[in-house]
């Protein structure tokens, strides 16, 4: 498992809580692993939750109609260097 950044944890974190993930740690979130597909195997509603939950926290706006939210999506690190690129309320 890729170690994780205090930011990367923090989200991590975000995602447990919005997502409910009560039998998972944010710790247990490889940042590299997918988050769908087979990785975490999250679902469109769960990514619409996650997009709310970065929207209020962070305001960074991600549509879905935008061709490159399927990759920031791929990974926890990718949504948090996306986030990190949009705003400089996320430090490293």
């Amino acid at each position: 498992m890729a170690e994780m950044t205090d930011f990367e944890m923090r989200l991590a974190t975000l995602i447990c809580e919005v997502l409910n993930l009560e039998d998972m740690a944010p710790a247990d979130i490889d940042p590299e692993q997918p988050l769908f597909d087979g990785g975490l195997g999250l679902d469109s509603i769960d990514a619409l939750e996650i997009a709310v939950a970065v929207a209020q926290d962070y305001d960074v706006h991600l549509k879905a109609e935008d061709e490159q939210t399927r990759e920031i999506f791929a990974t926890l690190r990718n949504l948090a260097n996306h986030i990190r690129q949009e705003t400089d309320a996320a430090p490293a």
